[in-house]
């Protein structure tokens, strides 16, 4: 696994070759939960733990390292920024932010995220998260850009520009059997 990079994540050993100016913002959807039925505050599953493990282990191997992690607040959300931030974190804990609940609008969150230049995990929910992505790529929240599974990562980069691109994407089944 060590061997395998995807578009966008760059070999450790060439790290020179990313722009100064950019900026990534990996959205991640927190891990599978447990049904509401079963615990009302909806923590992770076996299932979504180790997903959520296994996107973490891939993200450190990969080199992925965020200066800030950010959450919804949600227990699901908060146990997957914690699995995160203890593989690819700086060291400071992740932090609960307002504004990416499910339903929330993505507009000010977006021009939030367009001011920021350090590495950036953000740990939400659907249909937040896809809506967020369609608006920094399409500027359209409407206009569906990327499908989301729990654990899942997509991995946006701003260019010297403002511009927005998906960099690359994870699906967690492709790690499945990792560990």
């Amino acid at each position: 696994m060590d061997g395998l990079l995807c578009s966008g994540i760059m070999d450790r050993s060439n790290k020179s070759s990313r722009p100064v100016d950019t900026m990534k913002l990996y959205l991640v959807q927190h891990g599978a939960a447990v049904p509401k039925e079963e615990d009302p505050d909806r923590p992770l599953s076996e299932t979504g733990a180790a997903d959520v493990r296994n996107t973490a282990a891939f993200l450190a191997r990969a080199g992925v390292r965020a200066s800030v992690i950010l959450h919804s607040g949600k227990t699901r959300a908060a146990q997957t920024a914690e699995r995160l931030a203890a593989s690819v974190g700086a060291g400071d804990p992740p932090e609960t932010v307002a504004g990416i609940a499910p339903l929330d609008p993505t507009s000010g969150f977006a021009a939030t995220v367009n001011e920021w230049a350090a590495d950036t995990i953000v740990v939400g929910h659907l249909p937040f998260l896809g809506k967020l992505v369609s608006r920094l790529i399409a500027g359209n929240e409407a206009k569906p850009t990327v499908t989301f599974r729990p654990g899942g990562v997509v991995c946006l980069e701003r260019d010297e520009g403002g511009s927005w691109s998906i960099a690359w994407m994870m699906r967690p089944e492709l790690l499945r059997g990792q560990d």
